[in-house]
């Protein structure tokens, strides 16, 4: 095999890499529940946002609260993984890599 030639396609697969780093971080995703909390996530899946609802702090029942947030983070971090792998399918890699 001629290593020039795999030198220059491990800098292509970097550089697309590289490319593909910037647009998750600038990529975001929204996760909800209920539309009582809402969770905001780059493309990375590291947390941009979070927003309570007032009618989510109604009472003393911090449990409800708790798994409304666990709730928005986990379809915010699906929705996340998502954008990971539609961005690194077109290098062939499976999907969480970055």
């Amino acid at each position: 095999m001629d290593m020039k030639k795999l030198m220059k396609q491990m800098q292509q697969a970097q550089a697309a890499a590289g490319k593909i780093q910037d647009q998750l971080a600038a990529q975001t995703v929204e996760g909800s529940a209920s539309g009582l909390v809402t969770v905001v996530l780059n493309g990375h899946g590291k947390i941009q946002s979070l927003s309570i609802k007032p009618e989510a702090l109604d009472g003393s029942d911090a449990e409800a609260l708790e798994d409304l947030l666990m709730v928005a983070l986990k379809d915010a971090e699906g929705k996340a993984d998502d954008l990971q792998r539609q961005a690194t399918q077109s290098l062939g890699l499976p999907g969480g890599m970055f």
